[in-house]
């Protein structure tokens, strides 16, 4: 979506602010002391800063400047905002927001994809757990088929509002996967319990379906843990 050198702005102050690098409240350096720092024009700092205040990460107001706002104004479902969010040491915090975002949407959505699936949904989540069995203990390549195995879900669930969620979460969810992927032998029941997913919804057993992917979802927070947490 964004390319170049404002994008590149943009992610370097975006990743600064989740990081902590100026805390809420804090006065965001002037536009000529960031672009002098980064070695680019004004005029690219300027509308970078627009991008961050769309996301609610900053604020201007006249005769105070730029500053960064409050974390609860934050717009916790940008997808940059997410990616960032998962890429800075995320707390537990963080992990049990995505979670409980993920019991309330997928366990039902797992259960409507098992009654109104098309045969060709079917066939592209079959192949998307294929490309995670292919992709073995490579946790990176992995991501990616993991990822297109959950959208397929929320597609073949029928309720089109739900399919635009899975895109929008899709960075809080690779680095999730990253996260409890790395604990020892995680990868292999990862595998066994989205099988069990896909084979209760190529069989049109809701209950099995919603209740394997709870199962899923359930041992997803229990290795992420282990990792935030210790």
């Amino acid at each position: 979506m964004r390319r170049g050198i404002h994008g590149q702005i943009v992610e370097t102050l975006g990743n600064g602010i989740v990081r902590g690098d100026w805390q809420p409240g804090a006065k965001l350096p002037d536009e000529a002391a960031i672009g002098t720092d980064l070695n680019v024009s004004r005029t690219v700092v300027r509308e970078a800063v627009k991008v961050l205040a769309e996301k609610g990460l900053i604020e201007s107001r006249p005769r105070v400047g730029t500053r960064i706002s409050p974390r609860e104004k934050w717009n916790h479902l940008d997808p940059d905002i997410l990616k960032w969010i998962f890429a800075n040491n995320p707390t537990k915090q963080h992990a049990d927001d995505l979670i409980e975002l993920r019991r309330m949407v997928e366990p039902r959505a797992t259960r409507l994809a098992a009654k109104r699936r098309s045969a060709e949904d079917a066939l592209q989540m079959r192949q998307a757990y294929l490309d995670m069995v292919s992709a073995g203990e490579d946790i990176d390549a992995g991501i990616e088929p993991d990822i297109r195995f959950h959208q397929i879900i929320l597609r073949a669930s029928g309720n089109r509002m739900l399919e635009p969620l899975g895109h929008v979460i899709e960075s809080a969810l690779a680095a999730s996967f990253r996260i409890s992927n790395t604990v020892p032998g995680a990868v292999e029941k990862s595998l066994a319990r989205h099988e069990a997913v896909l084979v209760a919804i190529e069989n049109g057993d809701a209950d099995a379906a919603e209740s394997a992917m709870r199962d899923l979802i359930d041992k997803a927070q229990e290795a992420i843990y282990k990792i935030i947490v210790g």
